[in-house]
């Protein structure tokens, strides 16, 4: 049983994530693991179900180490097949059990001075002689024992992820439901639990490939689909953007700037939502997120109306499942998986993410060589671009990873935009543009009103902007093609443009988006009507083309006060003070 506790009514203890007294949401009670020595196991209760013993507490959640994983520690110790008749799990801290002891072993030790070559050697001579400890997995006695312990903590959360599901599905109907799909062990979990649930396999799943997939989750994808053969897999990618010319252009993505999953995850899936749900209303999504992943996840809430992806229900099954809980149900069921957790990684999405584990790196390099080192590569070549003393030295230390902005990236300069009060006419503003004037600028002013090509004066290209409801004008722009100075005059104040300042803020948003974007799909993703279309066609930023229709938009300018300077990139881009380098 999952216990809470209400921060709000003296840390009252419930069985539920809202408050029974205040309504309020709960917190997770502190999940505690036991060790029973004479089993050999961990067990999510203090007395053992099987021999009725004590256990001694051993960490806060554990998982399984499996046969790939194992080999790999034995070898980086120098003891091959040491611990391959023995109980070994893998605890919270990162910390190795066998037998219930911690054993001695430094991931950081290993990572600074382990030779990386002669690991893959050994892994490759020694593989044979482990496939046997691999085929026999679930019939190990340990394995065996662990889900026969855990059999009442495993039939409380199933039939409670079971009945929540059904409950939450009920108004739904098959078109207007589907699975978010990773190919991680959660969304694996959330997708069979689902389908139990609901006792058909027709579920839509929906898998973000970011391109950036580990290569065992692109394995896993096949055999998914073989083996659902009656579940429609759908796949969200980003074909038109290419992740290592994006690198060269605005840097890696950082651990505050993680630009990739806006380019390559959320608005792929947000285009293939919109395309396949196009005409619902609204859609029910089953994520496999769990709250004790990561602090920032601690406070999600089990359901919510999805603030990336519009017109979205988000309910989260497995939401205070711990990692203990989702491989008890995997080993159950026997279900398929991905190959990338028997290697030993905590996680399978981007596997070049910034935010990845040092471990996770040191894995990518043993096990996707060419992968890594071209990684590394565009790495290296970006600090030295950037002007870095050192640059294997910064790459080695992770200082990519705390990136904060553009300095010294020569596209940052178009994230400036510079503007002076015209002298000559009132309440009119001159822009300094950094990229010549096309017939795409105009695209950027649709939000505010009507584009009037044919009342201007022909001579000075003037475009007018209408009110949509009015037809009065609200904006006269001036600008030559191919020239980079624009002229814009607020003809009327009203609506959204309330007043001069408000006015500077919201052109300028406008033009800064013009200048920087490179198709990230940001705008895209955040417009609740579809109005907005985005493609690229060729080269990065000289052939995107940025589409508004008319038809659709409402005039509610979240694509233009959303993000801060109005361009999700102006933020990737910014530099100190201003300041961008050649």
């Amino acid at each position: 049983m999952i216990k809470y506790f209400c921060k709000n009514c003296n840390n009252l203890i419930c069985e539920t994530s809202v408050c029974p007294v205040c309504g309020q949401r709960t917190n997770i009670y502190k999940m505690e693991i036991y060790w029973c020595e004479h089993c050999g196991i961990p067990t999510f209760n203090k007395k053992c179900s099987i021999c009725n013993s004590e256990g001694k507490y051993i960490g806060t959640d554990i998982r399984p180490v499996f046969p790939e994983e194992r080999l790999l520690i034995e070898i980086i110790l120098g003891k091959p097949f040491e611990f391959a008749e023995k109980s070994m799990w893998n605890t919270s801290g990162n910390n190795y059990i066998v037998n219930g002891k911690k054993i001695k072993f430094s991931i950081q030790e290993t990572i600074k001075n382990s030779n990386v070559e002669e690991i893959r050697k050994k892994l490759k001579i020694y593989k044979n002689q482990n496939k046997k400890y691999e085929d026999v997995f679930y019939d190990n006695n340990y394995i065996k024992n662990f889900v026969k312990a855990n059999t009442i903590r495993l039939n409380y959360i199933v039939n409670e992820g079971i009945n929540y599901i059904r409950n939450e599905a009920k108004n739904f109907n098959d078109d207007e439901m589907f699975v978010s799909f990773s190919g991680g062990k959660d969304s694996t979990v959330t997708s069979d639990i689902v389908m139990k649930a609901l006792g058909r396999e027709n579920i839509i799943h929906v898998y973000g490939d970011t391109t950036l997939e580990y290569p065992t989750t692109e394995k896993y994808i096949t055999r998914f689909k073989k083996i659902h053969s009656k579940t429609p897999l759908l796949i969200a990618k980003n074909k038109e953007q290419n992740f290592n010319e994006l690198c060269k252009v605005i840097g890696p993505p950082s651990r505050m700037m993680r630009w990739c999953c806006t380019i390559f995850k959320t608005g792929a899936i947000t285009r293939k939502i919109n395309s396949t749900f196009k005409d619902k209303k609204c859609i029910l999504t089953f994520q496999g997120i769990r709250r004790n992943e990561s602090a920032a996840r601690s406070k999600y809430e089990r359901e919510s109306n999805n603030s990336k992806i519009s017109k979205q229900l988000a309910i989260s099954p497995i939401i205070d499942w711990l990692e203990f809980d989702v491989w008890l149900y995997i080993i159950s069921n026997r279900i398929e998986f991905n190959d990338a957790y028997k290697q030993g990684f905590a996680r399978v999405g981007c596997w070049c993410c910034p935010n990845n584990s040092g471990w996770s790196e040191f894995l990518a390099s043993i096990y996707m060589k060419n992968m890594h080192e071209e990684f590394q590569k565009i790495l290296v070549d970006f600090a030295t671009s950037i002007g870095k003393p050192d640059p294997e030295e910064y790459v080695k230390d992770g200082g990519w990873k705390a990136r904060q902005g553009g300095n010294g990236l020569r596209y940052s300069k178009n994230a400036v935009v510079e503007f002076k009060p015209c002298a000559l006419y009132e309440n009119t503003i001159n822009f300094d543009l950094n990229k010549d004037i096309t017939d795409d600028l105009y695209e950027f002013f649709k939000p505010f009103g009507t584009l009037n090509f044919t009342i201007g004066n022909k001579i000075l290209n003037e475009v007018y902007v209408l009110d949509k409801k009015t037809n009065e004008p609200l904006l006269k722009i001036i600008g030559r093609k191919g020239q980079k100075n624009l002229k814009v005059s607020i003809v009327k104040f009203t609506g959204c443009f309330k007043d001069m300042k408000t006015a500077e803020i919201l052109i300028k948003n406008q033009i800064t988006k013009y200048q920087v974007c490179i198709g990230c799909l940001a705008c895209e993703s955040n417009c609740k009507f579809n109005a907005i279309k985005i493609t690229n066609i060729g080269n990065l930023n000289e052939d995107i083309t940025y589409r508004i229709d008319d038809s659709k938009c409402v005039g509610c300018l979240e694509c233009v006060k959303h993000f801060s300077g109005g361009c999700y990139m102006r933020k990737v881009l910014r530099t100190k003070k201003g300041e961008y380098n050649e």
